[in-house]
């Protein structure tokens, strides 16, 4: 099972790579223009109609799919990423897992937030606090990220001037 979802999850990222790229579009444009043409060779009969209608159903349903997976997959690291950088971050870590909160609790919170961005000390102090500090969610979220973080290695970097050559 593990292995079909892996190739399945290797089909659905270049088939949505190469359905963003321009190249689809034309081709798309071509199909639908040699369609067209052909019309009057069928007589712009019923089945000359149901061949593109059916084509089309079959390739959009099936690309919902495909482009669901992608989109699911891009934002769980987008997601990741964010969680990351609130725990290394002055941020709350209350935010961590607020994406699983239901559409009310996060549009009052977007609110607080966006006061909170305008106004002062206590418009900010109000936006943490109003942040889940004991959802199921965000703890076990919270939990999950701290147990998976490895003690960080010391990141090599440049040197900011050359060695001096003596």
């Amino acid at each position: 099972m593990a292995d079909a979802q892996h190739i399945f999850t290797r089909f659905a990222t270049k088939a949505s790579e190469w359905a963003g790229k321009p190249a689809a579009f034309v081709a798309a444009f071509v199909l639908v223009v040699v369609w067209a043409l052909t019309g009057p060779v069928f007589d712009y009969s019923e089945t000359w109609q149901l061949v593109i209608n059916t084509g089309t159903t079959i390739i959009t349903f099936l690309m919902v799919f495909v482009l669901q997976n992608a989109q699911t997959r891009d934002t769980r690291a987008i997601q990741a990423k964010l969680d990351e950088l609130i725990l290394t971050s002055h941020a709350e870590n209350r935010f961590i897992g607020i994406e699983n909160l239901d559409e009310e609790d996060l549009k009052r919170l977007d609110r607080l937030v966006a006061k909170a961005a305008s106004g002062g000390r206590e418009a900010k102090k109000a936006a943490a606090e109003a942040a889940p500090k004991s959802t199921k969610t965000a703890t076990a979220v919270r939990k999950n990220i701290g147990a998976a973080k490895a003690p960080k290695d010391k990141r090599k970097t440049a040197p900011r001037k050359a060695p001096s050559k003596s």
